[in-house]
């Protein structure tokens, strides 16, 4: 069994480290420490604010956790009440394409199907690609290339097919 104290100053050696997480396994019993916690599904009302734009980045993409849709909210910009709302599983920096000259993965207007990348979201060094969890046509991009976005914050209106 790991000791208190032995776990606390591990927690304190991670946190002023770069690591982002580590497992350990002492004593017969095995110990995972992360700062970022696992994504989960955001489901709730729709938040139609978004901070200002700042400018276009981008970087190469890693495997990571799938877009998380919510039930649509009404918006000033007209009716989307059929539309549904993909939302960030995390805080990190938006990138709409795997490389600063190609092409982004999804533009207004664009069908994606279940398990197609969305876009990238860097956190801690860590590029994570977020997946369609619909089928349906991208009605709306929310967020510029190279912008910080918050966990929860609503990245794209997807209408359902």
């Amino acid at each position: 069994m790991i000791d208190l104290e032995f776990l606390e100053r591990l927690i304190a050696a991670i946190d002023a480290s770069g690591l982002d997480s580590i497992e350990i396994e002492r004593g017969g019993t095995r110990v995972r420490l992360a700062k970022t916690p696992p994504a989960a599904p955001v489901i709730g009302p729709a938040d139609s604010s978004s901070p200002a734009a700042s400018p276009p980045a981008a970087h190469s993409a890693a495997p990571g956790t799938p877009a998380t849709a919510t039930e649509p909210a009404p918006s000033a910009a007209g009716d989307t009440s059929n539309l549904l709302d993909v939302t960030s599983p995390m805080v990190g920096t938006f990138y709409a394409a795997p490389a600063p000259d190609a092409p982004p993965y999804v533009d207004r207007g664009k069908r994606v199907s279940r398990g197609d990348t969305l876009c990238i979201i860097e956190a801690m060094k860590l590029m994570n690609e977020l997946e369609s969890e619909v089928d349906g046509t991208v009605a709306e991009v929310l967020v510029e290339n190279g912008q910080p976005v918050e966990y929860g914050q609503v990245l794209f209106r997807v209408e359902p097919r």
